[in-house]
């Protein structure tokens, strides 16, 4: 009788995890997130230089020059009985196709030359690298997209129509397909950025980001700091409301606000508290974003900016960096939210202050109705006692 030896399976919790276990899992699962990348990233290349190709021929060929103006509603009948499956031969898909094309090549099918020099102004080598972690399987990829630039192939097929379909130019588009790849968004969130127009509004806030941080975290920086926040879901009870009252609200509604702060954003905690020289001080609201690895510390102001403010701003920053920050963290960065500022006064006030900080404003803010005055009460009553008599009258009197 053959003894077919099998590997035993044993459950047991009785395990010692050490720091050698640790790496090594680490390891194991960055290895495979890596596997992911590579995988999802090859597959939407292929659909993408599919898509751009169809769009080449459209135009290229001249077809409804040659065949006719219904020649896209033919393609389109064509290819999804061949492939009945795919939903990626609508008419309107492929009029996005063309679209697509048009917008980044000039009239002989050749890149614009803001597409051209992407690489100049976007790392693209460094980036993508980071993202598959693998330079063998970038270069790889770089040969089956080389008709379009390499980082188009990191941002889904969705997120392209949106974002042609909004930008006014090449360079704003290129904002916006940077911005997918560096922050992972949703095409929701795309949308909402876009609404936002943090193009235009990506260098306004005042801040002191050139003078502390590093190349690649500025520019992560400049686009996660906006110029204005707008919290239209927060409501408070009062015309005249504190930030107390302003924080309340914000926090009610914690989902909303980290939408609107944008992705990467980490909720840590509000009034956190900190222990500084046996006195407890307490930080409005803390964060923690991931894509800059580094703390965010945010105090809220429910009036305009006063030059006091940085100074408060920067003892909390310094005060998370020797407290909370660790060897592996960025410098935190200090964000002010206020109602309104001047930005010569913020200018004037970050000078001498070696700690990045970030002024925004924020508005939309709703104000609940206002509670019945004492003369609307007071009326209120005596309507309700002369109801009460007329019904007694009734009662008494019947007819």
């Amino acid at each position: 009788m053959t003894d077919n030896k099998k590997p035993r399976i044993v459950k047991t919790h009785d395990i010692h995890i050490d720091a050698e276990y640790a790496v090594w899992i680490a390891e194991v699962k960055h290895r495979y997130r890596t596997a992911q990348v590579n995988a999802s990233v090859k597959v939407n290349a292929a659909k993408l230089l599919f898509n751009w190709q169809l769009g080449r021929d459209l135009v290229l060929k001249k077809a409804e020059e040659r065949w006719g103006a219904g020649v896209v509603e033919q393609v389109s009948l064509d290819m999804k009985r061949e492939f009945p499956e795919s939903n990626n031969f609508s008419t309107r898909n492929l009029w996005y196709m063309k679209q697509w094309y048009l917008f980044y090549t000039d009239e002989t099918g050749k890149l614009k030359q803001p597409v051209s020099e992407i690489a100049e102004t976007y790392d693209n080598n460094k980036t993508l690298n980071q993202l598959s972690g693998n330079t063998t399987e970038t270069e790889i990829l770089k040969q089956s997209v080389s008709e379009f630039p390499l980082p188009f192939a990191y941002v889904p097929w969705g997120h392209h129509v949106r974002i042609v379909q909004h930008s006014q130019t090449l360079e704003e588009a290129l904002f916006y397909v940077n911005y997918t790849i560096q922050q992972g968004i949703t095409r929701d969130i795309l949308e909402r950025v876009m609404g936002d127009d943090i193009y235009n509004k990506k260098t306004d806030a005042p801040n002191n980001f050139t003078e502390y941080l590093t190349d690649k975290q500025l520019a992560l920086a400049q686009q996660v700091v906006k110029e204005n926040y707008d919290f239209g879901f927060a409501t408070v009870s009062r015309q005249t409301y504190d930030e107390q009252e302003l924080e309340d609200s914000l926090c009610k509604s914690i989902e909303d606000l980290l939408l609107e702060l944008g992705t990467g954003f980490a909720f840590i905690g509000r009034q956190k508290e900190i222990l500084v020289g046996g006195r407890v001080r307490k930080i409005d609201l803390l964060f923690y974003h991931i894509r800059l690895h580094c703390y965010i510390v945010c105090e809220l102001k429910a009036r305009p900016f006063e030059p006091e403010f940085a100074g408060k701003l920067n003892f909390y920053v310094n005060a998370v960096d020797e407290l909370l920050k660790q060897p592996e963290d960025n410098p935190t960065i200090g964000l002010l939210i206020c109602s309104n500022m001047n930005t010569a006064d913020v200018k004037w006030s970050f000078k001498g202050i070696n700690t990045p900080m970030g002024v925004a404003t924020y508005n939309n803010v709703k104000i609940q109705d206002a509670l019945p005055s004492q003369e609307q009460l007071a009326e209120r009553v005596l309507l309700l006692q002369k109801e009460l008599q007329e019904s007694k009258k009734l009662i008494n009197n019947p007819i």
